[in-house]
């Protein structure tokens, strides 16, 4: 393998060729022209994007082509853009920020704009079921669902909620539902009864979708049952819809409300009306989201309907340029941000490519086949993946063509160098590898991709253009890029797709305290980042999981970088215990042995390695071998749930968990006693 430099290294970087034929560069002529500007690269253009915002979001509505029964007419003015509420003018706050106030839009009649017998969906799950549909037969089942809500009073700020698997027709379901106005929320099918219900239990919603089971690992799943338990406690519920993936009719005698009809059922009576869009706000409720809720009842985080569509637009178009036609899959679940990220890519004109199931199941070149079978573009995985085909022993350079492929992204964690050079060596050596990174808060991404600049090994490449993020110190000054200091992720001034609220609010105390308490009218989002000298970013995970030991502060990832490389361990998770007055180090692992192989010789190849690489103070003074580590149902390591665990705090939520039994090889450690 190629030894590459820690950090710097240009690993990709864009021919003159695709700099003059990227969509990023297209826009920027059309600024310049438009504004009378002489934007001749990213910087400038994005210094353009936070400090003339106004002119900004109105050239990239232009742009995008975003569609609306309104027009601006006459001269420019900013307040058509961007104003705010309440009248202190003078004391302006990013609360009080409110995107295109007088304009109304529809996010289904974005995404379908489009027509034809191309395909529009691709759809790929374990047990041998591949299906596609086409732009035209999207519209027939759109309408035919939307009609059957309007038969039956669904509208403007009703709540859609779904238990659903990643299939084509949970997209016809959120389309519909955005078209006549009402607001939707998904949860994956693998959450238990109690985890849904603390989730859709807040949000008072009318109509209940769910599938009749999902597959995973092999295993076909049921969820009827389950489905029919969270419908009993839902009481302001009016209609419940089954999808099945499985049985065509499906056994619903558990279902106690004779409000419930089959998907078929609809289809057979509602197919001959044409597509309608009820036209809503720029900043009325689009999507409910969830925090993770793995040490409290999640939140109910509400995206707007315009905020979140043209930010996503911005993302796919500009950093991701996608183009009409491409083909773009993430592998989701319907419970995490990227399905919302993932689906809006309609609004391109991309066919999006569809999975569920497991990643390696029958095999680990699963997702790779997929990329060859259906010619993906554009491919998206997380972090904890790419480690995972590494550690399986996967080279799909050598076993797959991937000549359609123009680019992949990763995010969920942070994506260290190692993993760059293993992408680079074992999938593409010629591939644009983007790691992006932003969250379920803002429904998007601060930093991420960008067509025409060069990859460097280990960072990610740019902020998204709108976004003004800087590196914060403890004080709240600005820490100069290229410093090799670690600092607060924050953004300094307004983005369409902050939150509109968390459901249940009174007087917003819960979202100021989420965003902006620890510096004020600034978004402080909660992971620790480094600015490079090359203007890009290095995440070093989660603020509030940095280690402290001896009041020095450590990012988590910087540990798991170390780690990683060692093939026996499979994952591992680091805290911080508190110890002695200070905090020490915990390193918990779990090996490919079944955690047999954790050898006095192997722990003092860890630390020495660190030391190393790392510094002192980045040594573990525990190394510990465990059966599991516990994770989010989007794949992300628990660290403070299992902090919380040795510090003797009880988890009362292990719902938002998906291996919830993982937790107790983290109860009564011995080892933790000395």
């Amino acid at each position: 393998m190629t030894v590459y430099s820690d950090y710097s290294s240009v690993m990709w970087q864009p021919c003159k060729a695709d700099i003059d034929n990227a969509n990023m560069t297209h826009f920027m002529r059309a600024v310049n022209a438009r504004w009378q500007q002489d934007i001749q690269d990213f910087q400038s253009l994005h210094d353009f994007s936070v400090t003339q915002s106004e002119k900004f979001m109105r050239s990239f509505w232009d742009y995008a082509q975003i569609i609306s029964p309104q027009s601006f007419d006459g001269e420019f003015k900013t307040d058509e853009i961007l104003c705010y509420r309440g009248d202190d003018k003078e004391n302006n706050t990013m609360r009080d920020a409110v995107f295109f106030p007088h304009m109304k839009i529809n996010y289904a009649e974005n995404m379908l704009r489009h027509t034809g017998d191309k395909p529009a969906i691709i759809f790929k799950s374990e047990g041998e079921i591949s299906q596609t549909i086409t732009w035209d037969e999207l519209h027939e089942r759109v309408a035919a669902l939307s009609w059957y809500f309007r038969d039956n009073g669904v509208g403007e700020g009703d709540k859609v909620v779904a238990l659903m698997p990643n299939m084509i027709e949970t997209v016809i379901a959120f389309l519909a539902t955005a078209s006549v106005g009402a607001v939707w929320s998904s949860s994956s099918p693998d959450f238990g009864v109690a985890g849904v219900l603390d989730r859709f239990g807040q949000i008072s919603p009318k109509i209940f979708i769910t599938s009749d089971a999902y597959y995973y690992a092999g295993k076909l799943n049921g969820i009827i049952e389950k489905a029919s338990e969270i419908g009993k406690n839902l009481p302001t519920l009016e209609k419940i819809i089954v999808m099945p993936l499985v049985k065509m009719a499906p056994n619903l005698s558990s279902f106690e409300n004779a409000n419930i009809v089959l998907w078929q059922d609809i289809l057979k009576n509602h197919d001959e009306r044409l597509l309608e869009f009820t036209h809503v706000s720029f900043n009325s409720p689009q999507f409910i989201m969830y925090s993770s809720g793995t040490t409290g009842k999640p939140k109910s985080i509400v995206h707007s309907a315009g905020g979140v569509l043209i930010k996503l637009l911005l993302e796919h178009q500009l950093h991701c340029n996608v183009k009409f036609g491409d083909r773009l899959f993430y592998f989701t679940t319907c419970g995490w941000m990227m399905w919302n990220w993932q689906i809006t890519a309609l609004a391109s004109g991309a066919t999006i490519c569809l999975y569920d199931g497991s990643p390696f199941h029958p095999h680990r070149d699963v997702l790779f086949n997929y990329i060859d079978d259906e010619e993906i573009n554009i491919f998206g995985v997380s972090a904890k993946y790419i480690d995972a085909y590494k550690k399986a022993g996967g080279n799909a350079k050598k076993t797959h063509e991937l000549s359609s492929l123009k680019m992949i992204l990763s995010t969920g964690s942070p994506l260290v160098p190692e993993s760059f050079d293993f992408v680079y060596e074992n999938v593409r050596g010629d591939i644009h590898l983007a790691s992006i990174s932003g969250g379920t808060d803002i429904l998007g991404c601060f930093v991420g991709g960008n067509p025409i600049l060069p990859v460097h090994r280990g960072e990610i490449q740019s902020p998204i253009l709108g976004m003004d993020v800087k590196n914060y110190d403890e004080g709240g000054n600005i820490i100069p890029a290229g410093e090799g200091k670690r600092g607060e992720l924050v953004c300094t001034s307004p983005f369409t797709s902050m939150p509109i609220e968390f459901y249940n609010d009174e007087g917003g105390k819960k979202y100021t305290k989420a965003y902006f308490k620890k510096f004020a009218n600034i978004w402080c989002h909660g992971d620790y980042i480094e600015e490079t000298i090359n203007g890009g970013y290095i995440i070093h995970g989660r603020s509030d999981t940095t280690l402290n030991p001896g009041g020095v502060r450590i990012g988590t990832a910087e540990i798991y970088r170390q780690v990683e490389q060692f093939n026996g361990i499979l994952e591992s998770l680091v805290i911080g215990q508190k110890w002695d007055n200070d905090t020490r180090i915990v390193l918990f692992v779990r090996l490919s042995d079944g955690g047999h192989g954790l050898t006095e010789s192997l722990k003092n190849d860890i630390k020495s390695h660190i030391r190393k690489n790392c510094s002192p103070r980045h040594v573990p003074a525990k190394i510990i071998a465990v059966g599991d580590i516990p994770r989010t149902r989007s794949g992300k390591i628990t660290e403070l749930a299992v902090r919380d665990i040795i510090h003797g705090q009880e988890i009362n939520n292990t719902e938002a968990i998906a291996n919830p039994s993982a937790l107790e090889y983290f109860k009564n450690l011995t080892e933790l006693e000395c």
